[in-house]
């Protein structure tokens, strides 16, 4: 069986013995059933793993971390997703799916059609919901290193930031796909509409700010695979999906 691998947002060294967080310790042993001495892999977002071996000691649970191994599984495409906030599921998909496909950094879009309320506690709550998701889905796709992942904000505000390389903005009657164009470096920046997508204003304003609408498809997508099949569709293109 391949070793789970843990996230812990802590230093590690090889060496080092460490106690897990709680999370992480009934998962191991409640969920996987690991026993004692068992392999696992530690990583912290540095680039690195680290193989270690557990020692259970009562209710806590130990690693001893064995080695430090650099080991990069990230895509050479820098990914920006500008994803439009979408209602439950429909978001943690679509984190989950672009952390999965190699997105670098992930940016929730307050929409004029999103319906989702992320006022004072709630929008702390969700935020950290969605990095648990993040989280988990490096632990799965072997990524050691987080992709970064900014708090909500409005479309017309980030749109006022710098936002480097080719702009892409999913658009159904736009005429142009991806094939159509060329980056001149490895930065892409994709803005992807929530629930009922991207009103006319706010097409305009992206066009405004350098985007180039693309057509994904002839049929209308959800968000979520909409956030999928765009994704793909770079990295296929001009990203790690390709031997070229």
């Amino acid at each position: 069986m391949k070793s789970p691998r843990i996230y812990q947002n802590t230093t590690l060294n090889a060496g080092n013995d460490i106690e897990l967080e709680k999370t992480a310790c009934h998962h191991l042993t409640r969920v996987l059933r690991l026993k004692d001495k068992d392999t696992i892999v530690l990583f912290n977002g540095n680039g690195y793993e680290y193989p270690a071996s557990l020692s259970l000691q009562g209710k806590k649970v130990f690693a001893q971390i064995k080695q430090e191994i650099e080991v990069n599984r990230e895509s050479d495409l820098s990914i920006t997703l500008l994803q439009g906030i979408s209602k439950g599921d429909r978001m943690d998909m679509c984190m989950q799916k672009a952390v999965e496909l190699g997105v670098s950094k992930i940016i929730p879009v307050i929409c004029q059609r999103t319906v989702v309320n992320l006022k004072a506690e709630r929008g702390e709550k969700k935020l950290r919901h969605w990095q648990g998701i993040i989280i988990s889905a490096c632990e799965q796709s072997g990524r050691n290193i987080l992709p970064e992942l900014i708090s909500p904000v409005t479309l017309k505000d980030v749109l006022l930031q710098p936002l480097n390389g080719l702009r892409l903005t999913l658009e159904p009657n736009a005429t142009s796909g991806f094939s159509s164009y060329r980056p001149d470096t490895n930065e892409i920046t994709l803005l992807i509409g929530p629930e009922g997508g991207l009103t006319q204003d706010e097409i305009e304003l992206s066009l405004e700010k350098q985007f180039n609408t693309v057509l994904l498809g002839k049929r209308i997508l959800r968000t979520e695979t909409a956030a999928i099949a765009a994704i793909s569709a770079l990295q296929t293109l001009w990203g790690d999906f390709t031997t070229d």
